[in-house]
């Protein structure tokens, strides 16, 4: 038996896809999904395009909210195989300076649930059929700003006034150009503003409804 087969999982994987603005609240919820799931939380961010073949200066100028700044091909493929229960060498990104760490991967083995969560989740057309569960958390424009605001302030030691140039510059453009729209794709839309444990139940209450729980425990 090749190393391959013995990886493998004896059943596939549930693939979830949970899509949402900045600030939506998406990540909080694929987290809390995957704790109560005891799934593996998926994160976009990982899959950012290698950038050290420019200058640092022009690095840091590139747009982060725009889909191409994702190596789609690799995620997608890393997607479809944890989608038939096999391990990845998923990318690690140094974001600090915008490049990949060469050499340096983390092996990522699927459980029985996957959360695949990310500004693009559900833009790119060879992730859609992957899922089982296509999920848009739908959250206010506003409230989006204020969350990011007072993550960049607290976490990342941001001005508020960089954090609004930022925003009002890429942000609110990329959402709305391919963030938001892509909720078209979903098969459930959360409101973003409710509280967490009533979005969970939602998303737990489809997955039910339409057997997906059925590997749990």
């Amino acid at each position: 038996m090749s190393e391959g087969a013995r990886a493998r999982l004896p059943f596939p994987p549930v693939v979830l896809g949970i899509a949402g603005a900045s600030g939506s609240g998406k990540t909080t919820l694929a987290m809390e999904l995957a704790r109560e799931l005891e799934g593996l939380h998926f994160p976009l961010d990982n899959y950012y395009r290698d950038l050290s073949h420019l200058p640092m200066e022009e690095r840091a100028r590139q747009n982060f909210d725009h889909p191409d700044l994702i190596e789609s091909e690799l995620l997608a493929a890393d997607v479809a195989a944890l989608a038939k229960g096999r391990p990845v060498e998923r990318p690690r990104y140094d974001f600090s300076t915008y490049i990949r760490i060469a050499g340096k991967t983390d092996t990522v083995r699927a459980g029985a649930f996957v959360l695949v969560e990310g500004l693009f989740a559900l833009c790119y057309p060879a992730l859609l059929p992957l899922y089982q569960l296509r999920v848009y958390v739908d959250t206010p424009d506003e409230l989006c700003f204020d969350r990011r605001l007072k993550r960049d302030m607290e976490e990342r030691g941001r001005t508020a006034e960089s954090v609004r140039r930022q925003y009002e510059q890429t942000v609110r453009p990329a959402s709305e150009r391919y963030v938001r729209p892509s909720a078209v794709h979903a098969d459930l839309n959360l409101d973003g503003a409710a509280a967490l444990d009533w979005k969970v139940e939602q998303v737990l209450a489809e997955m039910r409804r339409r057997g997906l729980q059925r590997w749990k425990g």
